[in-house]
């Protein structure tokens, strides 16, 4: 099966934070931190936010191989998710 995804690749990761166009949940990509290099894994974090557009209330983690994680960032862009200045933690 042909990734559907226009960019990234197996030597790069998806990193950083997507913000959903209504402003009400954001999602945090971030490299998995025991994971082995020939078989990269991405933590997802999903959270509601508040009236501030920051962190309000955690939704659910997911743990995605490197092709899964650049399909699913593809797809949020698509789907009209913007890039936004948070980090995790």
């Amino acid at each position: 099966m042909e990734p559907k995804y226009l960019f990234g690749c197996s030597t790069n990761k998806p990193n950083g934070c997507l913000l959903n166009p209504e402003g009400s949940r954001m999602i945090f990509f971030e490299e998995c931190k025991n994971s082995a290099k020939p078989n990269f894994k991405i933590d997802t974090h999903l959270f509601y936010t508040n009236h501030l557009g920051e962190p309000g209330g955690y939704q659910s983690s997911e743990k995605l191989n490197i092709d899964f994680a650049w399909e699913k960032w593809h797809e949020l862009h698509q789907n009209g998710w913007t890039e936004v200045a948070h980090n995790y933690g």
